[in-house]
């Protein structure tokens, strides 16, 4: 690694995201993925919590007595707590390191979990959602960043997609349980759904466990002045992988001149958004209000609509959600690789109109009352089997087009604004249709969240960035290295 200058940040030529993307997969690779994208559990089974335990939160026998109203309002929270989280953690992300940040925002979700689950009245719920939604918003910014900038670039996409996918493992796990854990039978009606929150926290104290052992980002340590701690990270993940997998590894391709610089401020990455890359940034929009409208709500509200329309009681929501889960993440795992192969912008665009397609047809058909809580749960199956690898594919999308000192504050951001647009308002609006009591009204908003989703998959179509196997420092050259070459890209 060649430097030039002796005082303040420095000018470095280095091989490192070269080295990086040419190394075999190994155990090392899953040892990574486990302990930073098994968060997604953690979010599934989160969102999904709240969405069985609905009926519950509403029963006076619960403990807490919430309306419907209340219940989307405690999910919007959540969501707005998420929001904010994303926004703060991510800029501390790109300041201070993404191992930082990772540790800090998992013991926060971990805190808030637990105390969600000795609620004793809505403001206690509200606030422990909030902190919770916080918790999990930091990790999405940290985590994302993290992966992305650790994984060979031939199969980024197909890794992203299936770690983001993962979220509905947790949705899955979470309905399971719900079928026991909310039977009055075994366990009393006010203890069932804490129960449910208290085995996030859990979980959280494996992956943090696990995570402690992750390395922080070789990348993000030569950019900020650490070059000398970056390549021995780096020497030593290349003699785990050598060790692992008997190979010899090939020499690493074309290096990389930076200009070293400690911080970001938010001025220039509103810069970087808005002026150097607008087409980007509409990209970035689109995609995630299309997929947080959509997902949040009708995850937050799914168990009021089973039970207001179809009489499910809150023991029995768990059989309809275990099947829409697991449609999600077979659609993640069963079209990830093609991200790779076919490319990012047909996948992405494909994934996103089809399932609006599919969702018309749902809301149509519940309009028309030709619908069963078996059949809508088909239904469903079918429309989140496709927008789960576009809706995996957003995240993976911002991570990549950003250059690399704004990349976990442009998934924040992203994350933030349209999670902000979609999500809080989804389910908020999803909670006063199902109160109406009406089918055509819920159809209004499904008709929405279609009109958003095929949208979105237009915007893919016509301005998408093809990045399929290119190393992210090709898709979205560092600023820094522009600043040297004083290029512009679109």
């Amino acid at each position: 690694m060649a430097t030039t200058g002796t005082r303040g940040p420095r000018t470095i030529e280095t091989d490192i995201p070269a080295r990086l993307d040419r190394l075999p997969w190994a155990r090392w690779h899953w040892a990574v993925l486990l302990g930073l994208g098994a968060v997604w559990i953690l979010d599934g089974l989160e969102v999904t919590v709240v969405g069985v335990i609905g009926p519950r939160l509403t029963d006076p026998a619960g403990g807490l007595g919430l309306t419907d109203a209340q219940v989307g309002l405690s999910a919007s929270l959540y969501v707005v707590g998420a929001c904010l989280g994303a926004l703060g953690f991510g800029y501390l992300t790109d300041r201070f390191g993404r191992k930082k940040l990772f540790l800090l925002t998992l013991a926060l979700y971990l805190a808030a979990t637990v105390a969600t689950a000795f609620s004793f009245n809505a403001s206690w719920f509200y606030a422990c959602r909030f902190l919770t939604g916080a918790g999990i918003g930091g990790e999405y910014a940290a985590i994302n960043s993290a992966i992305d900038e650790l994984i060979p670039a031939r199969v980024r996409g197909r890794v992203d997609v299936v770690i983001n996918g993962s979220f509905w493992i947790g949705t899955t796990i979470a309905a399971a349980l719900s079928i026991v854990i909310l039977n009055g039978d075994v366990l009393p009606e006010d203890v069932g759904w804490r129960a449910m929150f208290a085995l996030g926290a859990v979980l959280g104290l494996g992956i943090l466990w696990v995570r402690r052992t992750v390395p922080e980002s070789p990348r993000w340590l030569f950019i900020h002045g650490r070059d000398d701690q970056a390549e021995r990270v780096v020497r030593g993940i290349e003699d785990t992988v050598r060790a692992e997998t008997g190979r010899e590894l090939e020499e690493p391709g074309e290096r990389i001149r930076i200009r070293q610089r400690r911080a970001i401020g938010f001025g220039e990455i509103v810069h970087t958004a808005v002026r150097r890359h607008p087409r980007r940034t509409l990209l970035g929009l689109a995609l995630f209000v299309g997929q947080a409208f959509l997902y949040n709500a009708v995850y937050f509200t799914y168990a009021l609509v089973l039970a207001e329309f179809f009489g499910v009681g809150s023991a029995d929501v768990g059989w309809y959600l275990i099947p829409i889960g697991i449609g999600n993440f077979l659609g993640a795992f069963a079209l990830s690789r093609m991200f790779d192969t076919v490319g990012r912008k047909p996948m992405i665009a494909g994934s996103y109109i089809l399932s609006g397609v599919l969702l018309v047809g749902t809301g149509l058909l519940f309009r028309a009352d030709l619908l069963s809580a078996t059949t809508l749960t088909a239904c469903w199956f079918a429309v989140f089997f496709f927008a789960s690898a576009g809706a995996s594919a957003a995240y993976l999308t911002v991570s990549e087009i950003f250059p690399m000192e704004t990349r976990a504050m442009a998934i924040a951001a992203f994350y933030a604004v349209g999670t902000g647009l979609g999500g809080v308002i989804g389910p908020a609006l999803f909670g006063r249709l199902v109160e109406t009591g009406e089918p055509g009204a819920v159809a209004t908003g499904y008709f929405i969240g279609a009109a958003l989703m095929i949208a979105a998959g237009i915007v893919e179509l016509v301005i998408g960035v093809e990045a399929a196997g290119r190393s992210l420092e090709d898709i979205a050259r560092p600023l820094s290295a522009e600043e040297e070459r004083g290029a512009v890209r679109a």
